[in-house]
């Protein structure tokens, strides 16, 4: 029986750049691995975003999985409280809360400065007490909580919120002012239940969250400390993506071909999605989910799993960082990190196996390093397997997978696919 990992180089694909003689971040990368992978395997192309959902990796990682997104699409904060291990209660609406820096009435950036978890702790603990309240004296309960995550990823739940709310993801408005950005209520009409606070109580009440936690931040020590050193500064919160409790079937009840499976990943957002999803979560020390994370453990923590496992999806967000960042000579280099540090080790150890394994290797959509946001255009893909008969392509590619033998693929395609190759 064939197993099965997914490589996911999160945000890897990119546009032509100038800089590069026109040539994408993937056709300039040196990247042996995954060129090898590509002349020996087959190649295409899949659409990862559904019409009407955003480009963000909480969409396109889910669709990649097999999943309808018109059925279990809940947002990010939803599957980030998995991961955390928040378990959400049916009346809990749960929304990705980014420590974003703020300067001239701008968002510089989605993450704070790259905050560190540790300190990160130390700010949301500050806001919860500070900020944190119940519904009233009688309940007892708290109707607004921020909880902790990863870096500067973290949740915040709205006892009773409605998710029928607009929500600007920071990371797709860099340099732009903050203030048009506040959240605003759909404008269709809302029916969710009578209990639930009205979309308009929501965004009012995340709106006030957010001032209050610019003036809170700005008092905290860990950013006075950091404005004497001349350094971006921690200063608000963001919330967006939130939604209520999923209802998702795992892996194993959509596929028979997986009897068990595994999710390696430092990023909450996609430990979430594999929690749904069945998946056992496998922590690596020193993955970071950025350029430093620890590549060599995840490609052991992917071959041991790979042992007792049928299903193996590991996840690496480092090139998306880089995109958001604009940083494109970091961008190369993850790229070229995951293909010589990650993918070529899980390569060579799975090759000697009497036990057939198959890679597929894949981004989740586009992060350009000239426009620093996601954009959902069909992303590259690779699948390789002893004995697969290759196809014509020679390099691993947004322009050489065109003309790969899958053609261009639509959302759980592209596991239906790879879970026929048995």
């Amino acid at each position: 029986m064939m197993k099965h990992i997914i490589v996911l180089g999160d945000g890897m694909a990119d546009l032509p750049v100038e800089r590069l003689g026109g040539k994408t971040l993937l056709q300039y990368a040196q990247k042996p691995m995954m060129d090898q992978l590509a002349k020996e395997g087959r190649c295409g192309r899949l659409i990862t975003v559904p019409e009407g959902f955003p480009p963000g990796s909480e969409v396109a990682n889910t669709a990649i999985l097999g999943y309808d997104l018109n059925k279990v699409y809940e947002g990010r904060g939803p599957l980030e409280a998995a991961s955390i291990g928040y378990e959400m209660a049916d009346d809990d609406f749960a929304i990705r809360c980014n420590i974003i820096t703020l300067q001239d009435g701008k968002i510089i950036t989605h993450n704070g400065g790259n905050l560190e978890t540790q300190d990160a702790d130390i700010l949301i603990k500050y806001l919860n007490e500070k900020l944190a309240k119940p519904i009233n004296e009688r309940e007892g309960c708290e109707r607004v909580k921020f909880i902790t995550g990863i870096q500067y990823r973290h949740l915040l739940v709205i006892k009773g919120g409605n998710k029928h709310i607009v929500c600007a993801p920071p990371h797709d408005h860099p340099n732009e002012e903050w203030r048009p950005l506040l959240v605003k209520p759909e404008a269709a009409e809302n029916t969710d239940s009578a209990k639930r606070l009205s979309p308009q109580e929501t965004a009012d009440l995340i709106n006030e969250l957010i001032l209050k936690s610019q003036e809170l931040l700005a008092q905290h020590p860990f950013n006075t400390e950091r404005a004497k050193r001349g350094e971006r500064q921690a200063n608000s919160i963001w919330p967006w993506s939130g939604g209520y409790r999923p209802s998702m079937e795992t892996l194993m009840q959509q596929y028979p071909q997986v009897k068990s499976g595994t999710v390696i990943s430092a990023v909450d957002l996609i430990r979430g999605i594999g929690h749904y999803a069945g998946l056992k979560i496998v922590e690596v020390e020193g993955a970071t989910g950025l350029a430093d994370t620890n590549y060599e453990g995840k490609a052991q923590a992917a071959i041991e799993a790979l042992k007792t496992d049928d299903f193996v999806f590991v996840h690496v967000e480092a090139s998306d960082e880089a995109g958001h960042d604009g940083d494109l000579e970091l961008k190369l280099k993850t790229i070229e990190y995951l293909d010589q540090r990650l993918i070529a080790p899980i390569y060579k150890e799975v090759n000697t196996w009497d036990e057939p394994v198959c890679i597929a290797v894949l981004p989740d959509h586009l992060t350009p390093v000239e426009m620093r946001i996601h954009v959902g255009q069909p992303v590259p893909f690779l699948i390789w397997h002893r004995g697969i008969e290759p196809d014509s392509v020679q390099q691993y590619d947004e322009v050489s997978c065109v003309t790969g033998s899958y053609g261009l693929l639509k959302l759980n395609e592209f596991m239906q696919t790879l879970m026929s190759i048995s």
